[in-house]
């Protein structure tokens, strides 16, 4: 199972835009920007439709079900009916509580092709494999089991189960999601099996007076020793907060560690099951000109077994300042590594085993000599073509590679503009390189001065993950 983190903040999000108190100063300050929480199941499987759930260039086109825990606009904004219907994609299954439901309806013609289910708690629905458009594969092939639970949140304010919201069970056939977002509790008497995976809500952290249907750190704290003691925490199962707020205290990821439970940043990945054991983890090193990124790359990985170093710079053997860069890197890495000279980063991913890690050094050479093998230096609209075939082929081996991969880049774009035609071709080129690789990405770390810095995802050690 995949699970794609879209957002993680509570209605307000994380800095709230209207607030400067010191937790929304440092979340600005630090970039840890958190829009409202959503999340996307094996591509497949959309968790709370709201207003942030389509942006930052994200992929909806293969989902084929949409699940809505309640009514409140931060969970269901039914305006994305209305961009689905444009896109003339796939048809779709609409399901949740009547009042999310009946919302829905409204947007869409008698004809299109939705189907609407209304849930309670305790029903069932299995979202069956309806293929995937445009010829993708899919990470969810196989479908999942849904089972809808009661949610302590009542529409009118209160700590009640109402009917008026719901949680979700997510399963497919090796691994189980438990999406539990704005309850004051978890109703532990429907709690079905073990989790693999466990999205709990903690908007409040700190403040534990607010008197509403929602948990603070105390009450999660508790929420998750209850899933430990129950038996529902399956071996290595992850309970990751969502849905937080500025109540959070800016060290909330010690404050988790110390309950078992972590925080990640929007646009994290989450991979559990066989899927996790298939799908290797991916990081993009980014960094100025000689700002140490491919050392850092190389110590992160240096002590690893079954390490293959791709080395995609060109040969110029007439240019003596070149051949003793390419030494000084010979010389820095470790004998045991695998060494391949290659452009086609795309084929050596496709097959790669799961107990190898590789490291790419580095994406800016791979993309000048993508243009220099098209000789399209004078030719925008050809080296554009030429890049963007490259660049697709990448990035659907990167994204289903069993392999980990480091990938090293050169962050384009902040000095001044280049003097040259060709110069701002390839600023432009290996911006959009670098922007489509880092989504595809489930860490994303900059290199300045040799001071690295996460910028998404979580810290990599020096054995496989």
């Amino acid at each position: 199972m995949r699970i794609d983190l879209l957002g993680t903040g509570s209605a307000d999000r994380w800095p709230n835009p209207w607030c400067r108190c010191p937790s929304c100063q440092w979340a600005r300050e630090s970039g840890s920007v958190r829009g409202r929480t959503s999340a996307l199941v094996d591509r497949t499987l959309l968790i709370d439709p709201g207003p942030d759930a389509g942006s930052g260039g994200v992929d909806l086109s293969e989902v084929r079900t949409v699940l809505i825990t309640h009514d409140h606009p931060d969970h269901l904004d039914p305006a994305f009916l209305l961009a689905w219907s444009w896109a003339s994609g796939p048809g779709l299954l609409v399901a949740g509580p009547a009042q999310a439901v009946e919302r829905c309806r409204e947007w869409v013609g008698p004809d299109a092709p939705v189907e609407f289910r209304v849930l309670a708690a305790g029903d069932d629905l299995v979202d069956e494999p309806r293929g995937t458009p445009r010829g993708h594969a899919s990470d969810g092939a196989g479908g999942h089991h849904v089972r809808a639970l009661s949610a302590a949140h009542s529409t009118s304010g209160g700590r009640g189960h109402d009917g008026t919201a719901l949680l979700f069970e997510v399963a497919d056939a090796d691994a189980v999601l438990l999406y539990a977002t704005d309850t004051a509790a978890l109703p532990h008497d429907e709690l079905s099996g073990q989790y693999d995976v466990v999205l709990l809500e903690l908007t409040f952290g700190d403040v534990t007076d607010h008197d509403s249907a929602h948990l603070d750190l105390p009450s999660f704290g508790h929420e998750v020793a209850q899933l430990r003691t129950g038996g529902h925490l399956a071996p290595g199962a992850r309970v990751v907060a969502v849905h937080l707020s500025h109540h959070n205290p800016i060290d909330l990821d010690r404050r988790l560690a110390a309950v078992g439970a972590e925080v990640l940043p929007d646009a994290s990945t989450i991979h559990v099951g066989s899927i996790g054991h298939q799908v290797g983890r991916r990081l993009l090193v980014t960094g100025g000109a000689r700002s140490g990124k491919s050392s850092y790359a190389e110590a992160l990985i240096r002590g690893r077994s079954g390490v293959t170093y791709v080395a995609t710079a060109p040969s110029y053997p007439q240019d003596p300042e070149w051949v003793e860069r390419i030494a000084v890197h010979q010389r820095r890495r470790p004998e045991a590594w695998r060494l391949r000279e290659t452009l086609d980063v795309a084929d050596l991913l496709r097959r790669a085993q799961p107990a190898e890690t590789i490291l790419v050094d580095c994406l800016t050479l791979w993309v000048t000599a993508t243009v220099d093998r098209a000789d399209a230096w004078q030719d925008a609209t050809r080296a554009m073509g030429a890049v963007d075939t490259a660049l697709g082929d990448l990035l659907g081996a990167l994204r289903r590679t069993r392999a980990d991969v480091v990938l090293v880049t050169n962050e384009v774009g902040s000095g001044i503009a280049p003097a040259t035609a060709s110069g701002r071709l390839f600023r432009d080129l290996l911006g959009r390189v670098n922007a489509e690789v880092a989504a595809a990405c489930d860490d994303v770390q900059i290199v300045t001065s040799g001071i690295p810095r996460m910028l998404r995802g979580r810290p990599w050690t020096t054995t496989s993950t």
